[in-house]
């Protein structure tokens, strides 16, 4: 084991996700030169493990990652999966709760490391639209990489309710500088916008396995910030 190798095992939140980094971004170049991935990959896991998130930390990102796997494995969606995967990466690679752009600059993270990294003009460009596509979570029809992407990350609605549990608690946690009152206001409002989309989830398979139980999981969540505004 190398001195650096010895470095990532002890000090990155996941080593082995620095090893998925490495293989995606090898891969997403297809036999093309370019320098070492590992040091890009060592400086997003480091931003996923800053100090002032939450809910959207290494856990998030692996998660996406895994469901970005399943999507590809079970339901047969995907697109470029390569770049999908990528996109996930940055997706939130830059994230501070009290600003608004956060999306906007992780794209353009994701357009100056990857130029660097040997990626194509394409394959820079796709990513950087799909990071920004999480703003909206609304992929057009077709569009089969925003919809593995969108779907991936919006997942978490659809998990059991203690993990959907404890997912809202770690948003409140990184929202934590909001009064209650504010915050309450505010994640009612988001909580019908979804309520209200005709589909949470885009991908055949993301239909059928999540979209039932993430309605359950939001229709409660806002039931109860109903009933604490009554209160």
């Amino acid at each position: 084991m190398t001195a650096q190798e010895e470095h990532d095992r002890t000090a990155l939140p996941d080593p082995a996700l620095l090893q998925r980094w490495n293989a995606t971004l090898r891969a997403a170049r297809a036999g093309r030169e370019g320098p070492d991935p590992a040091p890009y990959g060592r400086n997003l896991l480091a931003r996923w493990a800053e100090p002032q998130r939450r809910y959207h930390t290494v856990d998030h990102l692996r998660a996406v990652l895994d469901r970005i796997d399943e999507l590809a494995d079970l339901g047969g969606e995907g697109g470029e999966l390569e770049l999908v995967r990528l996109a996930a990466w940055f997706h939130d690679a830059v994230y501070r709760p009290d600003r608004s752009e956060n999306e906007e600059r992780s794209a353009v993270l994701a357009e100056k490391a990857l130029a660097e990294a040997g990626l194509t003009p394409h394959e820079i460009a796709e990513v950087a639209r799909l990071v920004r596509l999480t703003i909206t979570h609304d992929p057009a029809p077709g569009d089969l990489n925003g919809e593995t992407l969108c779907d991936a990350d919006l997942a978490i609605l659809a998990t059991d309710p203690d993990t959907y549990g404890g997912y809202t608690a770690a948003v409140r946690e990184e929202y934590g500088f909001v009064p209650e009152e504010a915050f309450r206001a505010g994640r009612a409002t988001i909580l019908r916008h979804l309520l209200n989309l005709p589909r949470l989830f885009r991908t055949p398979y993301g239909a059928a396995a999540w979209e039932e139980r993430a309605r359950e999981n939001l229709e409660r969540d806002l039931a109860t910030y109903e009933e604490e505004k009554a209160a």
